[in-house]
């Protein structure tokens, strides 16, 4: 008797076993959506899938299906929502740590000592504990945005952690008015070009606190705007040649005898009239034109002389004309074993002009460049920051032909904005400072003074600088 149970139960058993899996394959097929298109089961002999499966006790174990049949279903969607890639809590995490890197980089600005997760919480709001800043930092470590020094001590930014500052969480505020109208009359007192760049570096020294360097608008980018040709002795004539940044060029042309003064005149003011506004290269071209008509035939050695003095200054990429000042006060923030690298830098003009102004040409939304340590390319200022904006923008259209000198004068009766930005800028302002220097502040500052230059080259004076 006791067996025959035993047997009884076995049976059960294996029918129950049975059952599951052909209903677990049935729901299997009834949410695949090529259910309809299955082929029959080894098993299951001409089974098409257009009819259920009936077995004994398939009304008991529905139940048990649907169970199987939620589970799978939710153990997809549980797989693609894992693989998703970033959700909501991940996103929050990432946005709360770069509000600690900017508390950060602005706390060691501002004290140049390594911060703490309980400074942050004191000082800023960041609506954490100190526990889950101090977690935070050391995932911004991780991820190469600060550093700790050492053991115990807080974090310091390094360059990666100060570009991501720069690029995405600084904010360059605008001056206020007491401020622009600082530099409107500290500037306006000038007599000139040089003085007026000479007394933009001293400015910017001292609102910044750092290296202020400002460059003389460069020739090969200038546009003709006057020419006068005098003589100065039988063989000698004097070329008098004026661009629209300012700058004053003279170049000697030699002569085997003094032209007539008709016809020389003449050429003055025809080149005068035809080339105004127009780059110094096609000014060359145009004076080679009339040189080579039978109304200046008398005069076309003449003419190919002052057209390769057109082409040097066109040519022309002096590094002499850098006006800096402030380098004193950087012994006021470092150690003068880290000078000496610096001050060696500042000594490699040429090489600090092309930095800067490569710099100045690939400039932010904001007009600002900012190259951080190692972007310099420079051994000097590995430890240093560089910030610079180019000024003295042209309009673009000053490189062609003779209708220019129409059109330029209905593009000077726009904004003044507009047509700045219009072309490429003729020379930089810039600051040099260490990498922790305030950039927010130093960019403004450095914006501010570029925009006042640009407005002096366009004989705007009374425009705000910012």
């Amino acid at each position: 008797m006791v067996k025959f149970w035993r047997v009884l139960v076995v049976c059960v058993l294996l029918a129950l076993t049975i059952n599951i899996r052909v209903n677990f394959r049935c729901s299997f097929v009834d949410i695949s959506p090529n259910a309809s298109r299955r082929k029959a089961l080894p098993h299951e002999g001409n089974y098409s899938g257009s009819e259920p499966i009936s077995t004994p006790g398939a009304g008991v174990l529905k139940p048990l299906k649907e169970v199987f049949r939620v589970r799978l279903i939710s153990a997809v969607k549980h797989k693609a929502y894992r693989h998703t890639p970033m959700h909501k809590e991940a996103r929050m995490a990432q946005s709360r740590r770069m509000l600690v890197l900017r508390a950060v980089v602005e706390d060691y600005i501002r004290s140049q000592e390594p911060v703490g997760s309980t400074t942050l919480t004191r000082d800023h709001d960041l609506g954490v504990s100190s526990a889950t800043v101090r977690n935070d930092m050391a995932a911004l470590e991780d991820e190469g945005y600060l550093i700790q020094p050492h053991t115990s001590a807080g974090r310091v930014p390094t360059e990666k952690g100060y570009r991501y500052f720069v690029d995405r969480l600084a904010t360059v505020v605008p001056l206020s008015e007491a401020q622009r109208r600082g530099i409107n009359s500290f500037l306006s007192g000038s007599v000139n070009l040089q003085d007026t760049l000479q007394r933009a570096a001293r400015l910017l020294a001292q609102i910044t606190g750092q290296v202020a360097v400002v460059a003389a608008p460069s020739l090969s980018k200038s546009t003709l705007r006057h020419i006068e040709i005098v003589p100065v002795s039988i063989n000698t004539l004097l070329a008098v040649v004026i661009t629209d940044t300012g700058r004053v060029a003279q170049h000697i042309l030699n002569v085997t005898k003094l032209p007539d003064v008709t016809t020389l005149t003449h050429l003055t003011n025809e080149i005068n009239t035809q080339c105004s506004g127009v780059s110094l290269t096609r000014t060359a071209d145009c004076v080679r034109q009339m040189g080579a008509r039978k109304e200046y035939h008398a005069i076309s050695t003449l003419a190919e002389t002052l057209a390769q003095a057109f082409d040097g200054m066109a040519d022309d990429e002096r590094a002499s004309e850098l006006y800096m000042a402030g380098t004193s006060r950087l012994a006021h923030q470092r150690t003068v074993a880290d000078l000496a690298p610096l001050f060696d830098a500042l000594e490699e003009q040429v090489v600090l002009m092309k930095l800067m102004s490569s710099l100045s040409e690939t400039t932010q939304s904001d007009g600002v460049g900012v190259a951080i340590g190692s972007e310099t390319h420079t051994p000097g200022l590995l430890h240093a920051s560089v910030v610079t904006s180019g000024y003295g923008r042209t309009s673009a259209a000053a490189t062609d032909g003779a209708t220019h000198a129409a059109a330029s004068s209905q593009t000077e009766n726009q904004s003044g904005d507009d047509t700045r930005q219009a072309g490429e800028p003729v020379a930089f302002v810039g600051s040099i400072g260490p990498t922790h220097m305030d950039y927010a502040a130093t960019m403004a500052a450095v914006r501010a003074v570029a925009r006042y230059l640009t407005a002096f080259l366009a004989h705007d004076e009374g425009q705000p600088a910012d």
